[in-house]
């Protein structure tokens, strides 16, 4: 019941949130609601129980003729990827300021209305329930975009859905086909982790599933519509993207992908694995050239989720274990650079790092709590960044040391335009637009400060995260190594 209880809460607060008016009151509510639905997911991480599997289950007839029901629970990869959602949502809240902003009413239900879904994605055990929120995962943002969005909105938001779209499309044709395959012609999740894939006329089933997940993360050939989205999408807007909604194509592969067609996997995982780290260091090479601070973290994103994509397939628990742990240490720190530019923005009205430098003669602070981000994102040992990056290179090693030295080069580029970005913007002489930039406010540390303990605390003692998703992980190896 507490699963079906944290997908209804945000559902319920986001109509709350749309019949009122008053900026203040929206804010005011939406955050109450937001650390109300926090709140709900702490009791149950203290309930969950790490080595008992699949808990706090929930289920219900819904079409019956076609296998299809209201199936949920969670184990501790989906627990994390909850309260990964739960966790961000107040602070991508906080983050706006409703009283600038057009429509906020409809903004902020919005907002709830995705994290609705984002929590049934991650929580669905039937085919069908996982795609249908999947897609309703799709429709708020679409929105959030397309009205909220910056100059080239429209085509940039029209081609972010055509892509998402035929991902979704490519899903759902393969779930079909699956169910035709099962004895009992449902869609459940233990029936299609049962099934025997590995005729080579199936394999265009693999090809199709893994096409759906790496649109959504992106990962190459599915990345060209992230950097423009990211940078046209409002702050809120991209945070989400990057924090929330690309750990859905990281979840997919992990969930449905690997158990389900473990031997296409492993037939193509160093394929994939290959064309990943490619995608990664082209990211990175890319983010060099950056002049624009939100098109740099952009493509920063991408480069993360190249070593992410690399690490899933090497089908190791080390691995796989520092995907989980950097699912959510991208999430904190996506969230914080972006609230950083944010706030550059509004207090210089320019992105552009060739505009600003010498902020920390204005705003130590701030300089200093963005520094502090910049080692997380470059993954500085006692930063998070750091367990999740170590735990994929070392994952990556056993029978492939060569991809583990390539993945290990994107320490070293991010370290490259990351610290340089820094240095063009913070340091150096202050000009016009910076001399009289003001030093963060009581509002600003509120939503800032929290996020930088969290920064450094799971990379002083990040064990309590490896324990959560342990058990699952191994569960998870099982499928993978089984030739079915």
């Amino acid at each position: 019941m507490m699963t079906l209880i944290l997908i209804a809460f945000p559902l319920l607060a986001g109509f709350v949130i749309l019949v009122n008016r008053n900026p203040a009151v929206i804010k005011s509510l939406s955050v109450a609601f937001s650390l109300m639905q926090l709140a709900l997911s702490l009791v149950v991480v203290f309930q969950f129980d790490p080595l008992a599997g699949i808990q706090f289950v929930f289920q219900a007839p819904w079409i019956v003729q076609l296998g299809i029901n209201w199936n949920f629970g969670m184990d501790g990869i989906s627990l994390l990827m909850v309260m990964l959602t739960n966790l961000l949502i107040p602070f991508i809240i906080y983050s706006g300021n409703p009283e600038k902003q057009q429509r906020p009413a409809l903004l902020y239900a919005l907002i709830f209305f995705t994290q609705a879904a984002l929590i049934g994605v991650f929580t669905s055990f039937n085919a069908i329930v996982f795609y249908v929120f999947w897609e309703l995962a799709l429709i708020p943002v679409f929105f959030i975009l397309f009205i909220w969005g910056g100059p080239r909105r429209q085509p940039v938001t029209l081609k972010f859905f055509i892509f998402t779209l035929f991902g979704s499309l490519f899903m759902l044709i393969v779930f079909i086909y699956l169910y035709g395959k099962t004895p009992t012609h449902d869609f459940d999740y233990s029936s299609f982790t049962a099934l025997s894939l590995k005729s080579p006329g199936e394999v265009w089933l693999f090809f199709l599933l893994a096409l759906a997940f790496f649109i959504k993360i992106p990962l190459f050939p599915g990345h060209s519509w992230q950097p423009e989205t990211y940078t046209t999408a409002p702050y809120q807007g991209s945070m989400l993207l990057a924090g929330l909604l690309m750990k859905m194509g990281i979840y997919g592969i992990i969930r449905w992908l690997i158990p389900v067609m473990p031997v296409y996997t492993e037939q193509f995982s160093q394929v994939i694995i290959f064309l990943a780290l490619a995608g990664m260091i082209y990211a990175s090479v890319i983010a060099l050239r950056q002049n624009n601070m939100k098109m740099l973290i952009a493509y920063s994103s991408m480069a993360h989720a190249g070593l992410m994509g690399a690490a899933i397939f090497a089908r190791t628990g080390i691995a796989m274990q520092g995907v989980l742990f950097q699912s959510l240490s991208h999430g904190i720190l996506i969230v914080a650079m972006f609230y950083f530019i944010q706030l550059i923005e509004e207090r210089t009205d320019t992105m552009n790092l060739d505009k600003l430098g010498g902020i920390k003669h204005a705003a130590p602070l701030f300089s200093g709590l963005m520094l502090i981000c910049v080692f997380g994102t470059i993954g500085l040992p006692l930063t998070n960044g750091f367990p999740g990056e170590f735990l994929m290179i070392t994952g990556l090693f056993p029978g492939m040391p060569w991809y583990a030295i390539l993945g290990g080069t994107t320490l070293i580029l991010g370290a490259v335009y990351m610290l340089y970005a820094y240095q063009r913007a913070m340091l150096g002489e202050s000009n016009p637009l910076t001399a009289s930039f003001s030093e963060l406010n009581s509002r600003e540390k509120i939503m800032i400060i929290p996020l930088i303990v969290l920064i450094v605390a799971l990379g002083v003692y990040p064990q309590p995260i490896l324990n959560l998703t342990d058990n699952a992980v191994q569960e998870l190896l099982n499928y993978a190594f089984i030739t079915k």
